[in-house]
């Protein structure tokens, strides 16, 4: 058994793993480390390149495309390692990247799972959207970084080089141990991509497990490999996918603002869409409450599993604001000038 599994999701990535994957062997292969690529029923020829060019990388086969959440959910049930590593197949590693994330997990069995310093693939200096140095959400579950703030993505002069308690580790690179995901429930499945790894540190948090960003630790993203930001697709699950993660994790106490809040912003963004003239992605929206409001009774369940396992009701790493409203209103666009008066 290998102390540390690094699992690479793929989906008709062979052009991906062609580019990314020589590399994450390189920094990663070693005695406590193993590389494995779990296909989600590619379509494209990742299975035979992967079984002729990398026949030494264990491959598990999907005969269907799970999606990230399940699609990891069943990868990890298949190893059995003391920590796993969800890397995007669009992720360039770094030579030592992955030692200071294990050396911090064995040294702080207090916190659950980490992730390193995310730098954008084409714009090196800049860091990566989908994680940067950390991740937040605020008062109404809206999610920023440390170092990315709604579309304000930071250059990275050092300026988050310390290691921090964050609310949520990003899916492209999330280092967890593998007991504490199963004992959370893994990734929400019915997700299926988008904001499931926000959800999951939530349940994390508030059954008092921490989790941090180590910066001594750095990857490049390249980010948009499966959904763009225009794809109404994407769109669709961002906004039910935080529909359902404030519904299964918001304290009663809360529930109604925060919902009411969010239908209040929501509507915004609808109508802000209809006026770019993207009415796909303005549909999407509504489809999103539509299918959320399908959903919710399902979800009763697993509300009152989440509230009766809940430990920690008021998570020290929410922000307690909202983020539209310091964005937007006192022009608050980085991290720093976030909470230097907080």
């Amino acid at each position: 058994m290998k102390k540390t599994s690094v699992i690479i999701l793929n989906w008709n990535g062979r052009k991906l793993l062609e580019q990314f994957l020589p590399t994450v062997l390189k920094h990663s292969v070693s005695d406590n480390c193993e590389v494995i690529v779990a296909d989600n029923g590619s379509v494209d020829d990742s299975v035979s390149f992967l079984e002729t060019q990398y026949p030494m990388v264990p491959l598990i086969v999907f005969d269907k495309n799970h999606g990230f959440a399940e699609g990891y959910n069943k990868a990890i049930q298949e190893v059995d390692s003391e920590y796993v590593v969800l890397l995007n197949s669009d992720i360039e590693t770094t030579e030592g990247w992955l030692d200071p994330l294990i050396r911090y997990l064995d040294t702080h069995p207090e916190t659950a799972a980490v992730q390193p310093k995310l730098r954008a693939f084409f714009d090196r200096k800049k860091f990566e959207y989908a994680g940067a140095a950390g991740g937040f959400i605020d008062r109404y579950a809206y999610p920023f970084c440390r170092g990315r703030i709604l579309e304000n993505v930071e250059t990275d002069y050092g300026q988050y080089d310390t290691i921090v308690p964050v609310f949520w580790a990003t899916g492209a690179c999330l280092c967890i141990r593998r007991s504490d995901y199963l004992d959370v429930g893994g990734l929400d499945a019915d997700f299926f991509a988008h904001m499931e790894e926000i959800d999951l540190c939530w349940r994390l948090n508030a059954r008092g497990r921490k989790i941090e960003c180590i910066p001594a630790s750095v990857v490049y993203h390249m980010g948009g490999a499966s959904l763009s930001k225009e794809n109404p697709r994407k769109t669709y699950l961002n906004f039910r996918n935080n529909l359902l993660m404030i519904y299964k994790n918001i304290p009663t106490s809360r529930l109604i603002e925060v919902v009411i809040a969010r239908f209040f912003f929501d509507f915004l963004a609808f109508v802000h869409l209809c006026l770019e003239g993207k009415f796909r992605n303005a549909s999407a929206v509504t489809t999103a409450y539509v299918d959320f409001f399908k959903m919710r009774r399902r979800y009763k369940n697993i509300r009152k599993e989440n509230l009766e396992k809940t430990i920690v009701t008021t998570i020290p790493t929410q922000f307690k604001g909202s983020i539209l409203w310091n964005y937007y209103f006192k022009r608050k666009k980085t991290y720093q000038q976030l909470f230097k008066t907080h």
